[in-house]
């Protein structure tokens, strides 16, 4: 079934010819990731039972079906694999991904995970299987598909990405505006649900680091998460650039028996002093429980770019105190990824700066660094009013390109009031 489903992408390929498709291109990445920290009580930074690792290797085609003075069809497909190399219980105790299942081996329990005794099993799954037709200047989209909306989008810090079964309809007939409705049935990036699979689950077991998907990469109805049974959302969204220097963001969101949001959002770049750029952030949710609970958050974004030298930001954010804002509907609102000005690097520590009644500042700087390595630091820090505790996170990064491979490399400083940890993290990727 796995070879099946990758084959997905081949046989597009396969078929091209035969039907005369057009303009077909193909392109992925292989990737190597890891991971190591001392969060774990007695380990060291590289101590198997705190260090984690997965290979991942992506491929994509898209084609030209029907291109003419009228209308233009085009299709695309991808396809994602997952392994460990067996890594699991040798260098490392831990995956990034969820998408991977696991069954514990003799003597071995995943009450003791990740501390030996568990094997994991390798996933693939298709990420994208889509069909655009384009007419004038609108162009819908139906099938599963990568989407990035303020509070419905796709996850990339990690070895993974969700994505959506979905339909989207983008027109740009009105001058510097572009309109977006989609309805979102289905999407994989459920990592609260506890899909159990050959009896476990990797989230539940506590192996990995960098879970997005579910395992398998199985898709399940849009919104259902945190105990919610969603039936899909619907949302609607316009971008307006019509004053270049000022983009302009109003998005609305129905995800059907569990809320309904907003996301405004305005970004400035100065011509009169070129380099200051500012924004702001607003988005207000209302929970479908009986009470209506609803909340907010809002957030500002100052930066100075000096091109070709370095690039300052400093950003602040705080979210009501009756339930966490500004979250990612597609990943579980507990701990997902947002897209405030104020989110941490890691994504192990995303949640904190959306918690309910947190109060964060973020402060970064990036700088080329006279061509040796494109260099970042960052600084975010979280009062937690609700419980009076803080939160603080380092993170400091080093990026070069050599050809086709790209390296990051990071140090991050986590500080939870209660306990202080340090992870090393490495990134390699292969394009093609």
């Amino acid at each position: 079934m796995k070879f099946t489903k990758i084959s997905l992408v081949a046989a597009m390929l396969i078929g091209s010819s035969a039907f005369a498709i057009e303009n077909t291109k193909v392109s992925g990445d292989a990737n190597l990731f890891y991971y190591t920290d001392d969060a774990i009580s007695g380990a060291d930074l590289f101590d198997k039972k705190g260090a984690a690792a997965d290979v991942a290797v992506n491929l994509n085609a898209t084609t030209d079906l029907v291109k003419n003075d009228m209308v233009s069809v085009s299709a695309g497909a991808g396809a994602t694999f997952l392994t460990t190399l067996g890594l699991e219980n040798n260098l490392v105790g831990n995956t990034w991904g969820a998408a991977h299942t696991a069954t514990a081996g003799t003597g071995s329990s995943f009450a003791n995970a990740p501390y030996g005794g568990v094997k994991v099993e390798n996933a693939s799954w298709v990420t994208e299987a889509w069909i655009a037709a384009t007419a004038g200047k609108t162009t819908v989209k139906l099938g599963r598909m990568e989407l990035d909306t303020p509070l419905a989008f796709t996850e990339k810090w990690s070895i993974e990405k969700n994505t959506f079964e979905a339909a989207v309809a983008i027109n740009t007939d009105i001058p510097d505006t572009t309109l977006v409705g989609a309805y979102i049935g289905n999407g994989n990036g459920t990592p609260d649900r506890a899909h159990k699979v050959n009896g476990a689950d990797l989230r539940v077991s506590g192996l990995t680091r960098g879970g997005v998907v579910d395992a398998n990469g199985q898709f399940s109805t849009y919104g259902s998460i945190g105990g919610f049974s969603g039936n899909g959302a619907y949302a609607v969204g316009a971008i307006n650039n019509s004053f270049k220097p000022l983009t302009l963001q109003a998005w609305y969101y129905d995800v059907t028996q569990v809320v309904q949001a907003y996301w405004l959002q305005a970004d400035l770049a100065c011509k009169k002093i070129p380099g200051l750029m500012a924004g702001a952030q607003y988005s207000a949710h209302e929970l479908n429980n009986d009470a209506k609970t609803s909340s907010d958050v809002y957030a500002f974004m100052l930066g100075f770019d000096m091109k070709d030298t370095v690039t300052l930001k400093a950003a602040y954010s705080a979210v009501g105190d009756d339930f966490a804002a500004g979250f990612n509907t597609a990943t579980g609102a507990a701990n997902a990824q947002s897209k405030l000005y104020t989110e941490t690097f890691w994504g192990g520590n995303f949640g904190n700066v959306t918690r309910a009644g947190a109060e964060s500042m973020k402060f970064s700087a990036t700088t080329p660094a006279n061509g040796i390595a494109d260099l970042g630091v960052s600084y975010v820090s979280v009062d937690h009013e609700a419980d009076n505790t803080d939160f603080q996170e380092i993170a400091v990064t080093a990026s070069k390109s050599f050809g086709p491979l790209d390296a990051t490399v990071a140090y991050v400083n986590t500080d939870n009031s209660a306990d202080d940890s340090n992870a090393l993290i490495a990134y390699l990727t292969v394009n093609f």
